[in-house]
């Protein structure tokens, strides 16, 4: 059986069936969440130690390991980046 390839739209949650402007907002917490996965990578944190960092508790910071990224507003994580010091820039396209 031949298998059948969908090229992707370029942002998994709207090729997962989200409405545009859903998938616009998961795709980009996703990106802020994954960019403290790596800040805390590079500086081989804990959990814990992320967490006191960015003042917060440590499920928090589990929630964002785990991609869990339903669970956190835009905002919350743009915020978490700033604590850690990870730029956050926003261009709008015509």
């Amino acid at each position: 059986m031949a298998k059948r390839v969908t090229e992707s739209s370029g942002n998994v949650f709207q090729d997962l069936g989200l409405p545009p402007h859903e998938a616009a907002v998961m795709l980009l917490r996703a990106e802020l969440a994954e960019a403290l996965r790596r800040w805390m990578e590079r500086r081989k944190l804990t959990q814990a130690e992320a967490a006191k960092r960015l003042g917060i508790a440590q499920p928090r910071v589990s929630e964002i390991v785990r991609g869990r990224v339903e669970l956190l507003s835009l905002d919350y994580l743009a915020g978490l980046c700033a604590k850690a010091g990870i730029a956050v820039g926003l261009r709008r396209a015509a």
